[in-house]
């Protein structure tokens, strides 16, 4: 049986991990990004109307104020409005969501091996520590990559436009001065990384303090006279 600071430092890893799971599930049901844009007819010089689209991962919402004539408000499936546009809009999107359940798996993954070293010395094989630190370190990894792919979406590509244009359908619209600004959903991603770093720096602690006490034990063995030793 582990000892008690070891059962502790491995359920308070469990513990960051499990709120991080939380943070993330709740940022992935909400709101990610907002962008904004000037829209006008395509035979029309002067800019009179506007478009928004409210980016959820799988949900968002268009809205049309005078774009290119009349306005509206339609709730849209992103990846399946996506796919009829195609383009790295859609491949980049993929991707994020790909990654973020990569990211659950991580985490599970952390959560089932701390649980475990909690009650068991596995340390030696890939349910000791090596393995929360692959999945943890896996977990931060992939929630950073998350984050640039993210603002590469919204901000370089024309995903919005993109999406604009296919609401209006066959009427021609010139788009332009498009401005974007991230969400909840979007910025939950740090908290979610911090406490995946968090995990593995409290089994840290615990590691190496195991280690140097074992070095403590063994260096008045190593430094006793060899005369001493002989007997």
């Amino acid at each position: 049986m582990p000892s008690t600071k070891k059962a502790l430092h491995f359920l308070g890893s469990a513990l960051a991990t499990t709120v991080s799971v939380a943070i993330l599930g709740y940022g992935m049901s909400t709101e990610w990004a907002v962008s904004k844009m000037l829209c006008s007819g395509h035979e029309n010089i002067f800019t009179n109307g506007s478009a928004n689209i409210s980016y959820e991962l799988f949900y968002g919402v268009i809205a049309r104020g005078s774009c290119p004539v009349f306005g509206g408000e339609k709730t849209i499936q992103v990846f399946e409005k996506l796919a009829e546009t195609g383009g790295a809009p859609q491949i980049l999107h993929g991707i994020v969501i790909t990654l973020l359940a990569l990211c659950l798996l991580c985490s599970a993954g952390s959560i089932l091996i701390t649980l475990y070293n909690s009650v068991s010395n596995p340390y030696q094989t890939y349910m000791g520590p090596i393995g929360l630190y692959t999945c943890s370190s896996g977990s931060a990894c992939i929630s950073f990559l998350v984050l640039i792919l993210y603002v590469v979406n919204v901000q370089l590509t024309e995903m919005s436009e993109d999406l604009v244009k296919n609401d209006v359908g066959i009427v021609s619209v010139n788009l332009k001065d498009k401005t974007s600004e991230f969400q909840v959903g979007y910025f939950l991603l740090i908290p979610y990384m911090v406490l995946s770093l968090l995990a593995i720096l409290l089994v840290h602690v615990f590691e190496h303090a195991a280690y140097t006490h074992r070095q403590e034990q063994q260096r008045p063995t190593e430094d006793a006279p060899k005369e001493i030793m002989m007997y």
